[in-house]
């Protein structure tokens, strides 16, 4: 079968690699019928993967082909959204609603023990847990904002959550790429009064004010704090989604917040310590998140969908086939398409 595989930075191809096969009696294997590149995958793609010939992609919507005799929630021929961690659902801290550190769990397209996800067919551990199966046929008109439940809207709902965005707050959203937009939708799902987008592109820019944003403010470092303080009375926001990952990012997001404020970072975090830990102590300023448990939170964002409430799949800009992944990652790299679906 094809699939992508990264040899070290900027050096993404598709190539024949052994076919997808039950190895567990817990497993199941998909056929991919979408999938896309995840901004987090830029950061191997700029940085190098983590080992030479890793399979790339862990968001997809699929068709199960075939389970393992210990599988029983899903069956051959359903449709099913795969999140980009995998869980037995049956461990303590899948109990908790905390899937991302399932004891017999991980993470797909990381080069390890699972493939990826961009690909044509996936071999998924922890098929009962992981798997959530779909109301809906693989040719769905809501395919692109289903997809999303697999990492981005999970995620953005997961900023907000951490963040403890309520009725009324005020919310200031770090980053325009796919999470963050999707983290704007969240807030305005759980009541945010003023949302801020703190952002550069105005294509998404646009996109954030149709999904609920009441502000923009597109200034990095002291001059955004100034900025984003001046349109909160000069207090801060109540809460802060820190969606991008980098020291400018978290720092940014501890000068906006308010006294008694949470912040909640999804951003794979590039920084080794958190800056201001006596303001955050002294403001009594809460930080919080992490990798998203999407998986807990497909029965609440599902409907929604379902129902035309929210549109996440709108980050979608641009489709390819497997062939094209190469360019796609391109494409985001330059900031030429905010998300790339595909469509193996």
């Amino acid at each position: 079968m094809r699939a992508t595989v990264m040899y070290k930075a900027h050096d993404v191809r598709i190539e024949n690699v052994p076919d997808a096969v039950l190895q567990n009696p817990t497993d199941a294997v998909i056929r991919v019928a979408r999938a896309c590149i995840c901004g987090s995958d830029l950061w191997p793609y700029n940085d190098g993967p983590n080992v030479s010939g890793q399979q790339m992609g862990h968001e997809a919507i699929g068709v199960v082909e075939e389970v393992g005799r210990d599988v029983h929630n899903v069956k051959p021929g359903q449709v099913v959204v795969m999140p980009f961690a995998y869980s037995d659902g049956t461990c303590t801290f899948c109990g908790d609603g905390l899937q991302t550190s399932c004891l017999h769990g991980g993470f797909f397209g990381q080069g390890f023990e699972a493939g990826g996800a961009q690909a044509e067919a996936l071999r998924i551990p922890q098929a009962d847990g992981t798997l959530y199966p779909l109301p809906v046929g693989e040719d769905d008109g809501l395919m692109p904002s289903l997809l999303t439940l697999a990492d981005v809207m999970g995620t953005g709902h997961h900023a907000a959550v951490a963040a403890r965005v309520a009725p009324g707050h005020s919310v200031a959203v770090i980053g325009d790429g796919a999470v963050g937009l999707c983290g704007v939708i969240a807030a305005k799902r759980l009541g945010a009064e003023q949302i801020v987008i703190m952002g550069r592109h105005q294509s998404r820019i646009d996109l954030a004010m149709e999904f609920g944003a009441t502000g923009v403010v597109s200034e990095r470092g002291d001059e955004g704090v100034e900025r984003v303080r001046g349109l909160t009375g000069g207090f801060g926001v109540h809460a802060v989604l820190e969606c991008v990952g980098t020291a400018q990012a978290i720092e940014t997001a501890m000068g906006i917040v308010r006294p008694g404020g949470g912040i909640g970072r999804v951003g794979v975090p590039h920084y080794e310590t958190i800056p201001d830990a006596q303001p955050m102590f002294y403001q009594n300023v809460s930080v919080a998140g992490g990798p998203a448990p999407v998986r807990a939170y497909i029965d609440e964002l599902l409907p929604d969908i379902m129902e035309g409430r929210i549109e996440p799949g709108r980050v979608f800009d641009r489709t390819v086939d497997l062939a094209g992944v190469p360019e796609g990652y391109r494409a985001m790299n330059e900031r030429q398409a905010l998300k790339v679906m595909v469509r193996p």
